[in-house]
Protein backbone atom coordinates (compact mmCIF):
# COMPACT_ATOMS: atom_id res chain seq x y z
CA UNK A 1 0.00 0.00 0.00
CA UNK A 2 1.59 3.30 -0.84
CA UNK A 3 0.99 6.35 1.22
CA UNK A 4 1.68 9.74 -0.10
CA UNK A 5 3.96 11.79 2.55
CA UNK A 6 3.14 15.74 1.87
CA UNK A 7 5.86 18.56 2.10
CA UNK A 8 5.22 22.09 2.34
CA UNK A 9 4.06 22.58 -1.46
CA UNK A 10 0.12 22.81 -1.26
CA UNK A 11 -0.11 19.88 -3.22
CA UNK A 12 -1.82 16.58 -3.03
CA UNK A 13 -1.60 13.10 -5.25
CA UNK A 14 -4.78 12.13 -7.10
CA UNK A 15 -7.57 10.97 -5.25
CA UNK A 16 -8.07 7.61 -7.39
CA UNK A 17 -4.46 6.51 -5.94
CA UNK A 18 -5.91 6.27 -2.41
CA UNK A 19 -5.25 2.88 -0.73
CA UNK A 20 -8.86 -0.02 -0.89
CA UNK A 21 -9.69 1.74 2.79
CA UNK A 22 -9.36 5.35 1.27
CA UNK A 23 -5.93 6.11 2.83
CA UNK A 24 -4.17 9.01 0.63
CA UNK A 25 -0.93 10.66 2.12
CA UNK A 26 0.23 11.49 5.69
CA UNK A 27 1.21 15.10 6.38
CA UNK A 28 1.32 18.27 5.46
CA UNK A 29 -0.83 21.20 7.80
CA UNK A 30 -4.56 22.44 8.21
CA UNK A 31 -4.41 25.81 6.94
CA UNK A 32 -7.17 27.00 4.54
CA UNK A 33 -5.86 26.68 1.35
CA UNK A 34 -4.11 23.46 1.95
CA UNK A 35 -7.82 22.07 3.17
CA UNK A 36 -9.80 23.92 0.58
CA UNK A 37 -7.52 22.72 -1.95
CA UNK A 38 -8.48 19.04 -0.30
CA UNK A 39 -11.86 19.65 -0.21
CA UNK A 40 -11.49 20.52 -4.14
CA UNK A 41 -9.98 17.59 -4.84
CA UNK A 42 -12.24 14.83 -3.01
CA UNK A 43 -10.17 14.57 -0.09
CA UNK A 44 -10.42 15.22 3.45
CA UNK A 45 -8.42 15.24 7.14
CA UNK A 46 -9.03 12.28 9.50
CA UNK A 47 -6.77 11.62 12.35
CA UNK A 48 -7.18 11.42 15.80
CA UNK A 49 -4.83 13.21 18.40
CA UNK A 50 -1.65 10.64 18.52
CA UNK A 51 -1.14 10.39 15.17
CA UNK A 52 0.29 12.77 12.40
CA UNK A 53 -2.38 14.15 10.02
CA UNK A 54 -4.22 11.84 8.07
CA UNK A 55 -5.65 12.80 4.20
CA UNK A 56 -8.41 10.23 2.83
CA UNK A 57 -10.35 9.65 -0.39
CA UNK A 58 -12.57 6.66 0.64
CA UNK A 59 -14.54 4.04 -2.12
CA UNK A 60 -17.34 3.54 -2.39
CA UNK A 61 -18.13 7.35 -1.08
CA UNK A 62 -21.39 8.62 0.99
CA UNK A 63 -23.60 10.78 -0.68
CA UNK A 64 -26.91 12.58 -0.37
CA UNK A 65 -28.91 14.34 -2.87
CA UNK A 66 -30.78 17.04 -2.01
CA UNK A 67 -33.90 15.96 -3.59
CA UNK A 68 -33.85 12.46 -2.60
CA UNK A 69 -33.63 12.99 0.87
CA UNK A 70 -36.57 11.23 3.24
CA UNK A 71 -38.23 12.28 6.29
CA UNK A 72 -40.32 9.93 8.33
CA UNK A 73 -43.72 11.06 9.20
CA UNK A 74 -41.99 11.29 12.91
CA UNK A 75 -39.71 13.64 11.77
CA UNK A 76 -42.15 15.24 9.74
CA UNK A 77 -44.06 16.04 12.51
CA UNK A 78 -41.50 17.14 15.23
CA UNK A 79 -40.47 19.84 12.29
CA UNK A 80 -44.36 21.01 12.21
CA UNK A 81 -44.55 21.65 15.30
CA UNK A 82 -41.96 23.69 16.07
CA UNK A 83 -39.82 22.10 18.62
CA UNK A 84 -36.77 23.33 17.77
CA UNK A 85 -36.03 26.69 17.00
CA UNK A 86 -33.38 26.45 14.03
CA UNK A 87 -30.19 28.83 13.03
CA UNK A 88 -27.47 28.82 10.76
CA UNK A 89 -23.87 30.39 11.31
CA UNK A 90 -24.76 31.79 15.11
CA UNK A 91 -22.81 29.30 17.20
CA UNK A 92 -20.26 27.40 14.92
CA UNK A 93 -17.62 26.93 17.88
CA UNK A 94 -20.02 26.21 19.81
CA UNK A 95 -20.84 23.24 17.22
CA UNK A 96 -17.98 21.74 16.30
CA UNK A 97 -16.94 21.58 19.99
CA UNK A 98 -19.55 20.12 21.35
CA UNK A 99 -19.52 17.28 18.21
CA UNK A 100 -16.07 16.46 19.64
CA UNK A 101 -17.03 16.03 23.08
CA UNK A 102 -20.39 14.40 22.68
CA UNK A 103 -18.07 11.69 21.16
CA UNK A 104 -15.50 11.62 24.24
CA UNK A 105 -18.25 11.41 26.24
CA UNK A 106 -19.80 8.47 24.75
CA UNK A 107 -15.96 7.27 24.60
CA UNK A 108 -16.30 6.87 20.96
CA UNK A 109 -13.02 8.86 20.31
CA UNK A 110 -12.98 11.79 18.03
CA UNK A 111 -10.83 12.97 14.80
CA UNK A 112 -12.22 16.81 16.39
CA UNK A 113 -9.34 17.07 17.93
CA UNK A 114 -7.80 20.96 19.17
CA UNK A 115 -5.92 21.63 15.75
CA UNK A 116 -9.25 20.32 13.94
CA UNK A 117 -11.52 22.97 15.93
CA UNK A 118 -9.20 25.82 14.90
CA UNK A 119 -8.43 24.93 11.32
CA UNK A 120 -12.07 24.88 10.73
CA UNK A 121 -13.26 27.84 12.75
CA UNK A 122 -10.64 29.50 10.79
CA UNK A 123 -12.72 28.41 7.36
CA UNK A 124 -15.86 29.80 9.19
CA UNK A 125 -14.34 33.06 9.59
CA UNK A 126 -13.35 33.34 6.37
CA UNK A 127 -16.65 31.99 5.31
CA UNK A 128 -16.40 28.48 3.78
CA UNK A 129 -17.37 26.46 6.96
CA UNK A 130 -20.78 26.90 8.20
CA UNK A 131 -22.88 25.22 10.96
CA UNK A 132 -26.71 24.50 11.44
CA UNK A 133 -27.97 25.07 15.25
CA UNK A 134 -30.63 23.42 16.82
CA UNK A 135 -32.11 25.12 19.91
CA UNK A 136 -34.34 23.97 22.78
CA UNK A 137 -35.85 26.15 25.22
CA UNK A 138 -32.74 28.53 24.50
CA UNK A 139 -30.01 25.73 25.03
CA UNK A 140 -28.15 24.26 21.96
CA UNK A 141 -29.64 21.02 21.42
CA UNK A 142 -27.79 19.73 18.68
CA UNK A 143 -26.02 20.50 15.18
CA UNK A 144 -24.07 19.60 12.43
CA UNK A 145 -21.04 21.46 10.41
CA UNK A 146 -19.22 21.34 7.23
CA UNK A 147 -17.82 23.18 4.18
CA UNK A 148 -18.93 24.91 1.21
CA UNK A 149 -17.66 25.14 -2.32
CA UNK A 150 -19.18 25.63 -5.54
CA UNK A 151 -22.75 23.44 -5.48
CA UNK A 152 -21.43 20.83 -3.54
CA UNK A 153 -21.71 20.50 0.88
CA UNK A 154 -19.04 18.65 2.71
CA UNK A 155 -20.60 17.25 5.92
CA UNK A 156 -18.30 17.19 8.90
CA UNK A 157 -19.70 15.67 11.53
CA UNK A 158 -22.97 16.61 13.57
CA UNK A 159 -24.36 16.12 17.86
CA UNK A 160 -27.44 15.83 19.41
CA UNK A 161 -28.44 16.40 22.98
CA UNK A 162 -32.24 16.31 22.30
CA UNK A 163 -33.53 13.64 20.33
CA UNK A 164 -34.02 14.54 16.84
CA UNK A 165 -32.42 18.11 17.07
CA UNK A 166 -29.78 17.25 14.89
CA UNK A 167 -32.08 15.13 12.51
CA UNK A 168 -33.85 18.54 12.21
CA UNK A 169 -31.03 20.50 11.63
CA UNK A 170 -29.88 18.40 8.61
CA UNK A 171 -33.95 18.53 7.32
CA UNK A 172 -33.48 22.70 7.88
CA UNK A 173 -29.79 22.41 5.90
CA UNK A 174 -31.22 20.16 2.76
CA UNK A 175 -34.30 22.65 2.21
CA UNK A 176 -31.46 25.45 2.44
CA UNK A 177 -29.62 23.76 0.09
CA UNK A 178 -32.28 22.66 -2.38
CA UNK A 179 -33.40 26.61 -2.62
CA UNK A 180 -29.56 27.10 -3.77
CA UNK A 181 -29.45 24.17 -6.24
CA UNK A 182 -26.71 22.53 -4.69
CA UNK A 183 -26.13 18.88 -6.07
CA UNK A 184 -25.10 16.75 -3.34
CA UNK A 185 -23.94 16.69 0.21
CA UNK A 186 -20.51 14.74 0.84
CA UNK A 187 -21.14 12.40 3.76
CA UNK A 188 -17.83 11.18 2.92
CA UNK A 189 -18.31 7.49 5.05
CA UNK A 190 -21.31 5.52 5.15
CA UNK A 191 -23.27 5.22 8.35
CA UNK A 192 -26.68 3.86 8.68
CA UNK A 193 -28.30 7.00 10.19
CA UNK A 194 -27.84 8.52 7.01
CA UNK A 195 -28.87 5.80 4.77
CA UNK A 196 -32.06 6.06 6.48
CA UNK A 197 -32.56 9.52 5.00
CA UNK A 198 -31.79 8.52 1.50
CA UNK A 199 -27.92 9.31 1.12
CA UNK A 200 -26.77 6.24 -1.46
CA UNK A 201 -22.80 4.99 -1.97
CA UNK A 202 -21.46 5.79 -5.22
CA UNK A 203 -17.74 4.86 -6.30
CA UNK A 204 -15.45 7.18 -5.74
CA UNK A 205 -14.59 7.84 -9.31
CA UNK A 206 -18.71 8.98 -9.92
CA UNK A 207 -18.43 11.11 -7.04
CA UNK A 208 -15.12 12.99 -8.58
CA UNK A 209 -16.98 13.79 -11.61
CA UNK A 210 -20.05 14.95 -9.85
CA UNK A 211 -17.66 17.18 -7.68
CA UNK A 212 -15.79 18.39 -10.68
CA UNK A 213 -18.89 19.57 -12.10
CA UNK A 214 -20.34 21.19 -8.73
CA UNK A 215 -17.42 23.06 -8.25
CA UNK A 216 -17.88 25.31 -11.79
CA UNK A 217 -20.39 26.90 -9.67
CA UNK A 218 -19.34 29.94 -8.02
CA UNK A 219 -19.35 29.34 -3.88
CA UNK A 220 -21.39 31.05 -1.41
CA UNK A 221 -18.97 32.60 0.29
CA UNK A 222 -20.07 34.58 3.79
CA UNK A 223 -22.62 33.96 7.12
CA UNK A 224 -25.65 31.68 5.62
CA UNK A 225 -29.20 31.96 7.54
CA UNK A 226 -32.61 30.87 6.70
Amino acid sequence: MTVFLLTDKIAFPPAHLASKEGLLAVGGDLSRKRLLHAYRMGIFPWFSHDEPILWWSPDPRLVLYPHEIKISKTLKKIIRKGVFKVTMDTAFAQVITQCAQIRLQNNQGTWIVEDMIHAYCKLHETGFAHSVEAWYQGDLAGGLYGVSLGRCFFGESMFTRISNASNVALVKLVEYLNALSFDMIDCQLTTQHLLRFGAREIPRVKFLKQLEKSLKASTKIGKWCF
